[in-house]
């Protein structure tokens, strides 16, 4: 599937010093392995709805790890999927009166035209579940052939043959084995039974399905349901994948194994990679990923925000709005990526004011400033990608411009520019948009 365009990224002097991430599965900060490459993955989107809030601020928090790789002049291959079949979107264009291709085309449009304008750098491979499922087939089928995966029985008018992955199954498989650190549900998670339960309830699983063996157990293949699309599974029969697998066999196609950070948004953390991570050692007996790391939740005036209440931010409303893409970047920069919080208008305007401000220092930049200034983005980005922190030492640099009586210089304002933009993604002054 193309991917979306972006902007040159500016070659700054120097170099990131070794980078520090909070590790979701430990909780605690800790160091990023190092070395030549570096590999990402980030849940993508479902398209059904329009980009809001909390999509763009993980994208633009996992852009803030691509670019600080980058800066340590590494190699980065970044692969984000979209899930373009699945329940929520079929429902959404049955509602609508669509049909679910046109309805996961227009909105993987809106949400590519948002990243862009976010100036979030593009994955080198963006992939969307139904190109995937060739690939998908054979690993459901190995999954069988392990014993880590079932057919259930059809009830209640729903047919027989939907294959569900065996929490229990690949956990036992896993500590049997010779594998180099073993799964076990909960490992990725660190939650109990119960709260495991909760959140797969509430989040895509379906515990209470007739015929499971454990309530945990998620679908990897559906099979066909009339009036539902559906494609061949060979052995499998018709039908279509199911969420977890997807990415599973996405990252191990273009990714090493393990890669070096698994990323997304904290509501993923369980079953998303919990599962995710079981599916890659049953398939591979490896890790899915070295490090997990995942955003916060974002709120609207101090409410949750969430498509059932209606309280949405949509990136393309504000755009739409004239609402300028880099305020936005920087109000939800103005955010730690991990912290949940609130979008406000005043979090907006704040970052409008600061937009202004940075792009006026420019003229008056102090000779030797942006030198200081560069050090300083790259200690608080190294640092658990600390962007309220780059973002004070830009306020600081820019007070400090203003307050000069001298000329400007033209070196430190261009070199202001390209930290702020490199590292940042915040554009001061236009650059030109390459291919993605």
């Amino acid at each position: 599937m193309k991917t979306w365009m972006s902007h040159a990224l500016p070659q700054l002097p120097g170099q990131m010093p070794a980078i520090n991430l909070y590790e979701s599965t430990q909780g605690t900060v800790l160091a990023l392995p190092s070395g030549a490459a570096a590999s990402l993955y980030v849940c993508g989107i479902t398209p059904y709805d329009a980009t809001h809030m909390g999509h763009a601020a993980t994208y633009v928090a996992f852009d803030l790890l691509n670019r600080a790789w980058r800066d340590q002049h590494r190699t980065v291959e970044y692969v984000q999927n979209v899930t373009d079949i699945d329940d929520p979107l079929l429902e959404r264009a049955t509602r609508d009166g669509v049909d679910w291709r046109e309805l996961a085309a227009t909105q993987i449009e809106l949400f590519q035209a948002d990243m862009e304008a976010l100036n979030v750098l593009p994955p080198s491979h963006y992939v969307g579940a139904v190109e995937a499922i060739e690939w998908i087939v054979p690993e459901v089928l190995q999954l069988l052939q392990a014993g880590v995966a079932y057919a259930v029985a059809g009830s209640d008018g729903e047919p027989d043959g939907d294959i569900y992955f065996s929490v229990e199954a690949a956990s036992a498989a896993a500590q049997d084995s010779s594998l180099e650190a073993p799964w076990w549900l909960g490992q990725i998670s660190g939650l109990n039974a119960g709260e495991m339960l909760n959140f797969f309830a509430e989040r895509g699983g379906d515990p209470q399905r007739p015929g499971k063996r454990h309530p945990l157990d998620a679908l990897l293949w559906r099979v066909h349901r009339d009036g539902e699309p559906s494609w061949d599974g060979g052995a499998l029969g018709a039908g279509r994948p199911g969420w977890h697998i997807e990415c599973t066999v996405i990252a191990q196609r273009f990714l090493p194994a393990p890669f070096t950070v698994q990323g997304g948004g904290s509501d993923l953390i369980f079953p998303h990679h919990e599962v995710g991570a079981g599916h890659a050692y049953a398939l591979g007996g490896k890790a899915m990923a070295r490090r997990y790391a995942h955003t916060g939740m974002v709120g609207l005036d101090g409410e949750k925000m969430s498509k059932s209440l209606g309280n949405l931010v949509i990136v393309s409303q504000l755009r739409a709005e004239n609402v300028e893409p880099a305020a936005i970047r920087v109000a939800i920069l103005a955010n730690h990526y991990r912290s949940d919080w609130f979008w406000t208008r005043e979090l907006l305007n704040e970052a409008v004011a600061r937009l202004a401000r940075w792009r006026a220092a420019l003229a008056t930049a102090p000779e030797g400033s942006a030198a200081q200034l560069l050090l300083e983005l790259r200690q608080a980005l190294s640092e658990d990608l600390d962007a309220p922190r780059a973002l004070a030492a830009l306020d600081a640099w820019a007070a400090a411009s203003h307050a000069g009586n001298a000329a400007g210089s033209a070196a430190d304002a261009a070199l202001a520019a390209d930290a702020v933009n490199a590292l940042l993604g915040v554009e001061l002054q236009n650059t030109p948009a390459v291919n993605g």
